[in-house]
């Protein structure tokens, strides 16, 4: 007998890509190994000696007759290399068609050390008697057929002759005892674990391990229908487990890749961490069943039942994170949609790379479904669903909880840089805020703070603190409209829109420190760099959905509001500014403007497009500068600009109020630039040419950074509305008390000696004296009721602010409630008393009309008293006197609804009002 030869010579050769349905390695009784040979003798027509003198000089014929007890670790090479297997299996007739024998690998000392064990014999050598009958039969035929050689036989049959070794292998356990079926199917197991086929397990037909779509669903087993009944319920049993490692396997091996982001990365990495226990955990039960006698099927189960539920609950994450993508792979797009009609490659621009960019910036702006890979935040959004699904088992809750934890490290390190030091290190777009890089600091010149300071920084779900306050019968758009669409089926957005359940509440305080810190650094203030932020102070991982986490948030957000306050209100002094404001704005010493309007008064008369708005701001600066204005001391007086609106302050409103509703929603400065409907374009364009300067004036008031943040354009657009309604009121006032002062001239104060003239006169002085009351009332009503007590309210609030955020809502609110009390928000009040207005501006115009009829009628008294002519003064005046009654009337049940219904503050103008339009 020759000595064996070294697993370490043996000579390499490259495997055929045929699988194995038997094992080639058999074990026979002595009785069996007799019949073996006398078979092979008498096929090959030698005798039986020469046939055991062949055993002898090969390796694989020794362990023939050899008693093996238990299989051996070199199986899975041999499943491995399926070739070597198919050269093994035939070791005879190698021996015959080749000089020198291939040399074989040794078996192993485990397996030696099973064959010693007599009372546990459970090597899948031994139950295989069949096999050998059948082979002889193949080479047969297969020599009377073409005389080929026995080892071309062996390749002819498992190309062609598939359904033979299917055959053969329904015959695999005919005959084996329970305990060697036991042994060998606890051997398949433990390589099917790992996903690995066994001699008796294999992969089903229809299954291919390469189809990424099927492996990510895990595999599917065959199980040899031979084997008992009593071992197959185990078995079936224990396959789940099997199914669920290779799709979690093959879930992270296929996430890897580095388009699914940091987060997805970091889950893997947990992922990999519990496969590391559950293979160190099929090691040890090898180990355990090639060692001891009393392993069973049983033992087996029992080991791993427990391991069954956890892995289930890794293959349903995993499931659950690539559901929401199948979408992305079922969406109707052309393969030849590439942006270039399909020549993308012809023009050696991309080809295929180019379909998938333009198919991912397509999905993720919702041009198609699946809205692109689930990422960054969407993947902790999944986790938390799961684990509040499943609160109620404590594994998945553990589990849920270690992976939340593991996959949460990349958007806490994120976090944290954010909040702490105010950059943002979004490389795959995972993090709940996003920057848009094209809105610079250079706007700010020309839009003050609305587009760098709402729309640089954004929450990608695009929510906002005023969407939130927003109605729901909101019709206009806002930022939020630029949101991707949630997945399909789902109400979760894609990618890092989606915001984790336990952040939610915090999303605008974790917003708006970053932003706040970016703020500083404009300001030339140094920030924390983000070398100088550390996650943890420590070794250790952060648990993002615990009170010490939260508090962290708290305190950056506290930190971040209360430097920016200091900021503001220390080195910026916002509340001089604020009281600069009111004094221009809201007119609470008004001398300067009955002085520009003194010295602008020809300018103002004339249409808006009309006048020079280079004298206004000269005129503007005049009245201002003055040292016996009260203006002339404040400090920012040179910030005051002069502009003209496009349309008037009452069409603006109505249009602003019925397209909104309301005017602390977004979408109002639509409506400052001038836009309009189309079919009101001829309309529009008839009104323009007729405003007059007077009704388009408006201030404006140059902000610095980061003031602007407090007195942003919209801010500035409600000073505005306030500041054109008090001018309106200002000049009616003061036309009204010039038409006073006019008729007081003898002309109209002495008596013509004609009683129908003399009660024309007196209708006259009563229409014009009951105007100025009520222009006055609504005046002292505005500055004194509404004005000055919410500024006295607001600088108590400013004096106790804490935040930023504080700071700005309250300024808003003071503003939105003086809109609300001017009753300049609600439809049916502002469209009674714009009709108010223009009745009054009207007659206010007519006064050259009535002079006219006075000195016609003082130089022919006879003439003028003709019954047509006194009948036409009549009419001109009744349909002011009628137009003014009803619409004082309709403008007080108004006010006095609204006073008991919505706006308590009016009642102090409906005690005004009725105290003139009583005495009509």
């Amino acid at each position: 007998m020759s000595s064996r030869v070294p697993s370490g010579s043996t000579v390499p050769f490259t495997p055929k890509p045929r699988k194995r349905t038997t094992s080639s390695r058999i074990s026979v009784s002595e009785k069996e190994l007799n019949q073996f040979v006398g078979t092979l003798a008498s096929v090959r027509r030698v005798k039986p000696n020469a046939i055991l003198e062949e055993l002898e000089r090969s390796a694989d014929g020794m362990q023939l007759s050899a008693r093996a007890d238990g299989p051996s670790k070199e199986r899975e090479r041999e499943r491995l290399e399926p070739s070597r297997r198919t050269s093994s299996s035939r070791p005879i007739d190698r021996a015959q068609s080749q000089p020198q024998p291939q040399p074989q690998l040794p078996r192993p000392s485990s397996s030696s050390s099973r064959h010693r064990d007599p009372p546990r014999p459970s090597s899948s050598r031994s139950t295989q008697p069949p096999i050998p009958s059948a082979r002889p039969t193949l080479e047969q035929d297969s020599r009377k057929k073409n005389g080929k050689l026995p080892e071309r036989v062996a390749e002819l049959s498992l190309a062609d002759g598939l359904d033979d070794a299917t055959e053969v292998q329904t015959r695999a356990l005919d005959g084996v005892p329970l305990e060697i079926q036991e042994a060998w199917i606890c051997e398949d197991l433990l390589f099917v674990l790992q996903g690995v086929e066994g001699a008796l397990i294999k992969y089903d037909e229809g299954y291919d391990p390469l189809d990424e779509e099927q492996a990510s669903k895990g595999a599917r087993w065959k199980i040899d229908p031979s084997l008992d009944p009593s071992l197959l319920s185990l078995v079936e049993r224990l396959l789940p487990l099997a199914t669920c490692f290779t799709a979690v396997e093959a879930s992270v091996e296929f996430r890897n890749s580095p388009e699914y982001g940091m987060v997805s990365h970091a889950l893997s990495s947990g992922i990999r961490a519990m496969l590391k226990e559950y293979r160190v955990l099929t090691a040890q039960l090898e180990s355990l069943f090639l060692s001891s006698p009393t392993f069973t099927l049983q033992t087996l189960y029992f080991h791993l039942h427990p391991t069954l539920h956890t892995m289930s609950l890794l293959a349903g994450l995993c499931l659950s994170l690539e559901a929401d993508e199948s979408g992305q792979n079922a969406s109707d797009v052309s393969d030849d949609d590439d942006g270039l009609g399909g020549m993308a490659e012809e023009l050696g621009l991309g080809g295929a790379g180019l379909k998938g960019l333009m198919k991912n910036l397509k999905a993720q702006e919702g041009l198609i479904g699946g809205g692109g890979p689930v990422l960054g935040g969407e993947i902790l959004g999944i986790i938390c669903e799961r684990e509040a699904t499943m609160s109620g088992d404590p594994t998945a809750s553990t589990l849920h909880s270690t992976l939340l934890m593991h996959a949460a490290q990349p958007f806490c390190r994120m976090l944290v840089q954010w909040i702490s030091t105010g950059y943002l290190a979004d490389p795959f777009e995972e993090f709940m805020v996003k920057e848009s890089g094209h809105i610079t600091k250079g706007v700010l010149e020309s839009d003050y703070t609305d587009e760098y300071w709402e729309r640089r920084y954004t929450l990608r779900d695009g929510s906002s603190l005023t969407a939130t306050k927003a109605s729901s019968g909101k019709t206009t758009p806002s930022l939020g409209a630029g949101a991707p669409p949630p997945r399909q089926g789902t109400s979760r957005l894609p990618g890092g829109a989606c915001i984790p359940a336990f952040l939610q509440p915090w999303k605008h305080k974790i917003l708006l420190a970053g932003k706040y810190l970016n703020v500083i650094r404009e300001c030339g203030i140094e920030v924390k760099k983000p070398t100088e932020v550390g996650v943890v102070e420590g070794d250790g991982m952060v648990v993002l959905n615990e009170p010490k986490f939260y508090k962290r948030i708290e305190d950056a957000y506290i930190y971040a509001n209360r430097t920016l306050l200091k900021l503001m209100i220390d080195e910026q002094e916002l509340i001089p500014h604020l009281r600069s404001m009111k004094h221009f704005f809201f007119l609470d010493q008004s001398d300067f403007l009955t002085n520009f309007l003194d010295l602008a008064g020809s300018e103002l008369r004339k249409p808006a497009k009309a006048t020079s708005l280079v004298k206004l701001q000269s005129l503007l600066d005049l009245a201002v500068r003055n040292p016996a204005s009260s203006s002339s001391n404040d400090p920012y007086k040179d910030d005051l600009k002069v502009v003209m609106q496009s349309q008037g302050l009452y069409d603006w409103l109505l249009k602003i109020v019925s397209k909104t509703g309301s005017l602390t929603e977004d979408g109002e400065l639509d409506f400052a630039m001038g836009d309009g409907h189309d079919d009101e374009g001829g309309r529009r364009s008839e009104k323009e040419r007729t405003l007059l300067a007077i009704d388009a004036l408006a201030f404006d008031y140059s902000v610095k950074f980061p003031l602007s943040l407090v007195m942003s354009r919209k801010t500035i657009t409600r000073y505005q509305l306030i500041f054109r309604f008090l001018l309106h009121l200002h000049h009616l006032e003061s036309a009204l008390s010039a038409m006073w002062l006019e008729q007081k001239t003898p002309s109209w104060r002495n008596n013509c000696g004609n009683e129908d003239m003399e009660k024309w006169k007196m209708r006259i002085f009563s229409l014009r004296s009951r105007m100025l009351a009520f222009i006055r009332q609504v005046l002292a009503f505005a500055t004194g009721e509404v004005l000055e007590p919410n500024w006295r309210t607001l600088e108590e609030k400013l004096s106790k602010v804490e935040t930023v955020d504080q700071l700005l809502r309250d300024h808003v609110d003071f503003l939105d409630t003086c809109l609300k009390q001017c009753m300049l928000t609600t439809s049916k009040l502002l469209s009674i008393y714009a009709k108010l207005m223009t009745t009054i501006s009207v007659f206010v115009s007519y006064q050259s009309s009535l002079n006219t009829a006075l000195n016609k009628f003082l130089a022919d008294p006879e003439a003028e008293s003709d019954p047509s002519k006194a009948n036409s003064r009549w009419t001109a005046l009744n349909k002011f006197e009628i137009n003014f009654n009803h619409h004082t009337k309709l403008h007080l049940d108004a006010v006095t609804y609204n006073a008991g219904s919505e706006n308590v503050a009016l009642l102090a103008l409906v005690t005004r009002l009725h105290q003139t339009t009583l005495r009509i």
